[in-house]
C-alpha cells in the first residue's frame, strides 16, 4: 500500500517525531502496549507484559500460548521453554509473561548482533518461515522502491546481516484480526541531499498474524503557505500467509481494511504533529 501526506514541519523534525511516536496513545490503532528497547535488551525490558489489559485479544494470546497452538510463530527451541504449569492471576499470568519476555529479549539481542538473518525460524510446526527471506521477498517484488531506498536498506539489518546504521529498537503488544500479537521492531533514519530524509520501520518478529512488516518513508521539504513543511511518501509491506490465501472480494476487503488502518495511523500522527493534510 502506498500513500502520501503533508506535515506542517520540516523533514528533520518529522523524522525525529516518527522515532519518538507512541501509537498506543490512540486506542483506535489497536496497539495495546508500546515500549522502546535498549541496545542490549533483557527480560526486564518486557516487565509491562504482566500489566497487559484484560481483553479478548490478550486472552486469545494467553490461550494460544497455553495450548502451544500451531498458530504461534516460535522456534522448536523456544517451544521447549514453555512452562508446563500456566496457572496465575491477571490477564497475562506470570509464567506466560516470563516465557514471552525470554523469547522477545533473545530475539531482540539476536537482531542487534546479526539483523533479521540472525532470527530463529518460525518452525515449531512443520513449516519453517525465516524472517530475512520474507523481507527479501517483499523487496524483490518492488524493484523501483528497492532502488530508491537501497542506501537505507543496505546499511540496515533488514533482510540480511547487521548493517552500519544503528536502529532504534521497540516492542509492541497489538491486536491483529481480534488476536493478541507480540511484535519486535527496528526504526531507522537517514538524511539525504537537499534536506530530504528517509526512514524505515521493520517489524522483524511477530508471535502470529503476519510474518514480517515493513514501512518505508521518503520525506521532501516543501513550502505550504510560507511555512516549512514535509511531503511524505509512505509504503507499507506485509508478508502474511492469511493474505496470500485470499482471493476475489475477500482480498479486496483485506486490502481496504489495511488502507483504513494506515489512514488512521497517518491521521493520528499528523494530529500529534500539529496539523498537515
Amino acid at each position: 500500500a502506498q500513500s502520501c501526506f503533508v506535515v506542517a514541519a520540516p523533514p528533520m523534525r518529522v523524522a525525529e517525531a516518527m522515532r519518538q511516536w507512541n501509537p498506543a496513545r490512540h486506542s483506535d490503532l489497536k496497539v495495546l502496549l508500546h515500549s522502546d528497547l535498549s541496545s542490549s535488551p533483557g527480560p526486564a525490558n518486557f516487565s509491562r507484559l504482566s500489566s497487559a489489559p484484560d481483553n479478548g485479544a490478550v486472552r486469545s494470546l494467553v490461550s494460544a500460548t497455553q495450548k502451544l497452538s500451531t498458530d504461534l510463530q516460535i522456534s522448536k527451541e523456544e517451544a521447549k521453554k514453555l512452562p508446563a504449569a500456566n496457572m496465575g492471576n491477571g490477564a497475562m499470568p506470570a509464567p506466560i509473561a516470563a516465557f514471552w519476555a525470554d523469547v522477545l529479549s533473545s530475539r531482540a539481542r539476536a537482531f542487534s548482533s546479526g539483523g533479521s538473518a540472525a532470527q530463529l525460524p518460525y518452525d515449531h510446526t512443520e513449516q519453517a518461515v525465516r524472517p530475512s527471506e520474507e523481507f527479501n521477498g517483499l523487496l524483490r517484488q518492488q524493484d523501483k522502491i528497492r532502488r530508491q531506498f537501497s542506501g537505507l536498506i543496505d546499511s540496515s539489518g533488514i533482510g540480511r546481516g547487521s548493517g552500519s546504521l544503528r536502529p532504534e529498537l521497540f516492542w509492541e503488544l497489538l491486536t491483529a484480526d481480534e488476536q493478541g500479537v507480540l511484535t519486535l521492531g527496528a526504526s531507522y533514519r537517514r538524511s539525504g541531499p537537499n534536506g530530504t530524509y528517509q526512514a524505515a520501520d521493520a517489524l522483524y518478529y511477530a508471535s502470529g498474524g503476519y510474518y514480517v512488516g515493513l514501512t518505508l518513508y521518503q520525506m521532501w521539504p516543501v513550502d505550504i503557505g510560507g511555512r516549512p513543511s514535509t511531503l511524505v511518501w509512505r509504503g507499507d509491506f506485509i508478508s502474511s500467509a492469511t493474505i496470500a490465501s485470499l482471493h476475489g472480494i475477500e482480498r479486496v476487503a483485506s486490502e481496504s481494511a489495511m488502507m483504513r488502518d494506515i489512514s488512521k495511523a497517518i491521521t493520528a500522527f499528523r494530529r500529534d504533529m500539529g496539523g498537515g493534510r
